[in-house]
């Protein structure tokens, strides 16, 4: 929920003489109030200008149609639970005062919502300092007002805290994928040296080789994972409720289960090199445990949409990533200096190929698993405002 002024949302307002005319709001505020409503946003105005004012502004920006406007008199004779009623349905509070801004916050507040207030005088102070975010106008706001505020809007524009709002959506969603996707990876890494045992096999890796796959996996494509361009529907979900979990929306569920098919896959390759009696049976495993897990990070930077629509190019960093990461595991298999080191081998032409297509596996359940989740099949994908 954002409470805001209207004068933080137009280029300039002011009443000329009699005429009652007023300046246009700024486009990108009117943009950026109906983007918000598509965020599952409350964009409000409280202000003290004249109920007309405020009316006429808010329907240049579509705040709500048809407008209706409570002034600080209305306010006055409410009790708590009328108002607390009346600052969940209205968004246009006019004539009000620093106790009606104050109030209103926190019967907001007390109903769960999470308050953005934008305030630029010394009357705003109150209701700033209140807010979950108090935003003070960089321009044109008083010493008292940024002095009360969490943060200051340096250009004054509404449009502004739009844009941030996409980012830090962006910057979270990056987050996530960067846990799902290094735990995914190191639980394919337990789950193949933990189940080789109790498969009659030999120890998969020795201890240089998980270093080595921590290092070139959770490293490159793991920062580049961090620059990954925002989702097309970043702003047409509700916001995420305070409380939930950074695992929710079937993450662990993936963790576990995308983990376990890394490490059996893993183990399938070396039960098939070492039952087949090739020598090469460890760095088989190796080289598959590793290539699994750069198209693991390939596969999951969408929840719900398919790799093929988003495009292989468009985080080139990322791409890049990964294919620096396979000319290094391939030097780490064929150059004799790095085979003493890794305790690696070169691996046949055949073995290399099944190391390059049993990941495949990867990418083909994770996309069919994007799909039942895009489509509600499993997950829950819905979130509350």
């Amino acid at each position: 929920h954002t409470v805001l002024e209207h004068g933080d949302v137009k280029g300039t307002l002011s009443l000329l003489g009699m005429t009652g005319m007023i300046d246009p709001p700024r486009a990108e505020a009117i943009a950026a109030v109906h983007e918000c409503h598509g965020a599952g946003i409350r964009v409000k105005m409280i202000t003290g200008d004249h109920v007309r004012t405020a009316a006429a502004i808010a329907q240049q920006i579509g705040l709500q149609n048809p407008v209706q406007v409570l002034s600080g008199s209305d306010l006055d004779g409410m009790d708590d639970a009328t108002l607390r009623q009346a600052a969940l349905d209205c968004d246009i509070f006019a004539r009000t005062s620093p106790e009606h801004k104050l109030r209103l916050v926190k019967l907001l507040q007390a109903q769960g919502a999470i308050v953005a207030m934008t305030g630029d005088g010394v009357n705003d102070a109150p209701a700033l300092k209140r807010a979950n975010i108090g935003i003070a106008m960089g321009k044109k706001g008083t010493d008292v007002a940024r002095e009360a505020s969490d943060m200051v809007l340096m250009d004054d524009n509404f449009a502004s805290i739009v844009r941030a709002v996409r980012e830090g959506r962006r910057i979270f969603d990056n987050i996530r994928k960067f846990i799902k996707y290094t735990m995914t990876s190191n639980a394919g890494e337990v789950w193949t040296l933990f189940l080789a045992p109790f498969f009659g096999l030999p120890l998969p890796l020795v201890p240089v080789q998980i270093l080595w796959i921590n290092l070139v996996t959770d490293g490159l494509p793991g920062l580049a994972m961090t620059l990954e361009p925002q989702e097309k529907d970043i702003m047409q979900r509700p916001p995420r409720p305070p409380m939930e979990s950074i695992f929710a929306h079937g993450m662990w569920q993936h963790i576990f289960w995308v983990g376990l098919l890394i490490g059996g896959l893993s183990l399938g390759a070396q039960a098939w090199a070492w039952h087949g009696g090739s020598d090469n049976w460890q760095t088989i495993v190796f080289t598959v445990l590793t290539f699994s897990q750069l198209v693991h990070a390939l596969v999951i930077r969408s929840e719900t949409r398919s790799l093929l629509s988003i495009g292989f190019v468009s985080n080139p960093k990322l791409l890049l990533a990964i294919l620096l990461t396979v000319v290094m595991q391939l030097m780490v298999i064929y150059v004799p200096f790095f085979n003493d080191i890794f305790q690696t081998s070169p691996l046949e032409i055949h073995e290399l190929l099944v190391c390059f297509l049993l990941p495949l596996v990867v990418f083909v359940l994770v996309e069919l698993e994007k799909l039942a989740a895009g489509r509600g099949w499993i997950y829950d994908f819905k979130r509350h405002d």
